[in-house]
């Protein structure tokens, strides 16, 4: 599938004074500038519906990981993937008298659409589950030669007790979670209640594909471990040996995707190629609305189409998402939109005089800001104090270094 266009990203005056960057993972630890190539794998959409602004927030959040280490000088292979086969895309299809393949192209180009706007570099690989289907069967296969696969009534599932002492919460806890996000723990039959399916058998006429499994289609979890191993270490992962410590550098998504998602995908991946996944898992936080949490079922949702129509300047929208820090949970109201109106009016302000205060001692904060643990609230405070300085007269600076700096670094293109 065609990602979105490439985006200009302006080169740094001296990329060398950009520390190492420091991300506190989910899972695992270190830093990602302790390598020169970056292997980094982003769960994308189910594409049922437009993009809302908890998909925004967390593509931003990855958005600033891939800047900062291109910035960085550093080789950065970005994969995203598209669940165009998955239960919701379905039903929306089935509510609304709609082929799931044309429901699901057209957000598909409304997302890439909405991320132009919103500046977020392209994937490298943008890869539909539908583009990778022998690919997951011939994983499914072998994950079956190794032992980990079973059959109830037709489905397949895998096994997943070699990897169970490794969840990232409790069990009471995983059960309850599963049951809520498409598990089925107390399906008879299953060896275990946590074990997720590998394939779906066929079930009320939707789409299916042949398979040694029988007529059907892949699980959820299964998809994108196949996606990343094969887009980010090469078409022979399935036969060639690798002697590196981890399969890629960065899993990252929202952090309702912990678990089952990520600790699934992780496991599955790690039982085809026999390491473990990912060195670092990074996840960034929820987005609610007026207090409330932002939901499907609570049509509370708020899109990020939909404040373009409604003439929402998009860099706009960027700094209000980025004025809080990824990694925590927070509310989107009319007032935050307003607030982020007034500075990037007030930085537009600044940037357009010919005088402006001192600049690279504000370009260092912002990199310094990011790269501790990408504290993009402080770079945008740090910015704004700039700002007012020179709007107070201070001079000595210029204004299109650090112009460049926050496109390069923070994607405000301004």
């Amino acid at each position: 599938m065609q990602s979105w266009p490439t985006l200009y990203v302006p080169q740094l005056a001296n990329p060398n004074a950009l520390p190492p960057l420091q991300l506190t993972a989910t899972v695992g630890a270190g830093s990602l500038s302790d390598h020169n190539s970056i292997r980094m794998y982003v769960c994308g959409i189910t594409p049922y519906d437009a993009t809302h602004l908890g998909h925004a927030a967390t593509y931003l959040t990855f958005d600033l990981v891939h800047r900062y280490l291109r910035a960085q000088g550093k080789e950065v292979t970005f994969v995203e993937n598209v669940t165009d086969i998955d239960d919701p895309l379905f039903e929306r299809a089935n509510r609304d008298s709609q082929d799931w393949k044309e429901l699901g192209q057209s957000q598909i180009e409304l997302f890439k659409s909405d991320m132009v706007a919103l500046h977020v570099l392209p994937p490298d690989s943008y890869v539909a589950v539908t583009e990778v289907i022998e690919l997951v069967i011939s994983a499914i296969v072998q994950l079956n030669q190794k032992g980990f696969c079973y059959q109830v009534d037709g489905d397949t599932y895998f096994d997943i007790s070699s990897f169970e002492s490794r969840l990232p919460i409790s069990h009471d806890e995983a059960l309850k979670i599963f049951a809520e996000r498409g598990g089925d723990p107390a399906r008879p039959g299953k060896r275990h209640a946590l074990d997720p399916l590998l394939w779906s058998k066929n079930k009320n006429g939707e789409p299916g594909w042949e398979s040694p499994m029988g007529f059907g289609r892949p699980g959820w979890h299964i998809e994108c471990s196949v996606i990343a191993l094969r887009y980010l270490l090469g078409p022979d992962f399935l036969t060639e040996q690798n002697a590196t410590d981890f399969s890629i550098d960065l899993q990252g998504g929202g952090s309702d995707l912990v678990f089952p998602h990520h600790f699934m995908s992780g496991a599955q991946a790690e039982a085809l190629v026999g390491r473990p996944f990912a060195r670092l898992y990074v996840h960034s936080g929820m987005v609610g609305l007026d207090g409330e949490k932002m939901s499907k079922s609570k049509g509370n949702l708020v899109f990020v189409s939909k404040l373009l129509q409604q003439g929402e300047d998009a860099m706009v929208i960027r700094y209000a998402l980025l004025d809080s820090h990824y990694a925590s949970d927070r509310m989107w109201t009319v007032d935050l939109l307003e607030s982020a109106a007034n500075s990037v009016a007030l930085i537009r302000q600044a940037l357009a005089k010919e005088e402006v205060a001192p600049t690279n001692a504000v370009i260092q904060a912002i990199a310094d800001s990011l790269a501790n643990n990408l504290d993009s609230p402080r770079a945008l405070h740090e910015t704004i104090d700039w700002a007012n300085r020179t709007l107070a007269g201070e001079t000595g600076g210029h204004a299109g270094e650090l112009s460049r700096a926050l496109d390069a670094l923070l994607g405000l293109a301004l």
